[in-house]
C-alpha cells in the first residue's frame, strides 16, 4: 500500500550550498532507493526559526512531497536522525489513498 507524505526538512544554514543539495539529494536517494516517488520538492530557502535550536537561528528549508511504502518513513526518519547537517525535520502522512 502506497501512502503520501509530506517531508519538511531544516538544513543548518552554515553549510555551502553544494552541501546542502548534498544533503537533500542524500534523503531523495533513500526515498527512491526504498521504492518512493519523488512528486515535488519545493526550496524555500534560508528562514527564521521560530526559536534558537542547537545555536542556529535560520535554516534552509525544503519541503518534499513523495509517494511510499509506510516501512519507508522509518528508514528515513532513521537517516535523517544520524545525518550532519539536519537541523529539524517533520514527516507527515498525507489524506488515505
Amino acid at each position: 500500500m502506497v501512502r503520501s507524505y509530506e517531508l519538511a526538512l531544516v538544513v543548518d544554514p552554515t553549510l555551502e550550498a553544494e552541501a546542502s543539495e548534498g544533503v537533500l539529494e542524500r534523503i531523495t536517494k533513500t526515498i527512491t532507493d526504498g521504492g518512493g516517488a519523488i512528486d515535488n520538492i519545493d526550496r524555500w530557502g534560508r528562514r527564521r526559526l521560530a526559536y534558537e535550536i542547537d545555536g542556529h537561528r535560520e535554516g534552509n528549508y525544503f519541503i518534499v512531497n513523495f509517494n511510499a511504502d509506510p516501512g519507508l518513513g522509518t528508514e528515513l526518519e532513521r537517516v535523517m536522525r544520524i545525518m550532519d547537517g539536519v537541523i529539524r525535520y517533520l514527516l507527515v502522512k498525507q489524506g488515505e489513498n
